[in-house]
């Protein structure tokens, strides 16, 4: 199942993206991110990076929130405002725990949170927001505003 949406608004623009929570969605959905990001003031480095970690996110989202069902519902929101582009990861699966959503402060390299360091890496803000069912991950990245980075 895959949705689409789109909205206009004066100075942004959004798209919305619903998705089941199957593997092969993910290709649809990076090449719906990157069609987004094109003709926008980011370098192509940050963009490709942004679609990772959106990638990495959702991901995460049928591995730990979903647990590998591939049935379960996820909405993309992304939106282009004057000086930054919003991205929204919505779920209704279970929630991280607190000390997953932390930063890690060694550099041994081990598995489990690289993901995270990736994302966090691609964007300038990682939000996680606990709602009363699921979680909402809103990844913000700031843009060129008359060739300067705001």
């Amino acid at each position: 199942m895959i949705t689409l949406g789109s909205m206009t608004a004066v100075g942004m623009k959004k798209r919305k993206l619903e998705f089941s929570s199957h593997p092969g969605n993910l290709s649809l959905m990076r090449s719906f991110v990157r069609r987004f990001l094109d003709n926008l003031p980011i370098p192509e480095r940050d963009r490709t990076l942004m679609v990772l970690g959106v990638d990495e996110a959702c991901t995460n989202i049928i591995r730990h929130a979903y647990e590998l069902r591939d049935d379960q519902l996820i909405a993309l929101s992304l939106e282009q405002r004057q000086d930054c582009v919003r991205m929204r990861l919505r779920d209704y699966g279970m929630q991280p725990e607190t000390e997953a959503l932390q930063r890690r402060h060694d550099k041994v390299v081990r598995p489990g949170g690289l993901g995270l360091m990736m994302i966090r890496n691609a964007f300038d803000q990682v939000d996680y927001i606990l709602r009363q069912r699921g979680t909402e991950l809103v990844l913000t990245k700031k843009i060129l505003v008359d060739g300067l980075k705001s």
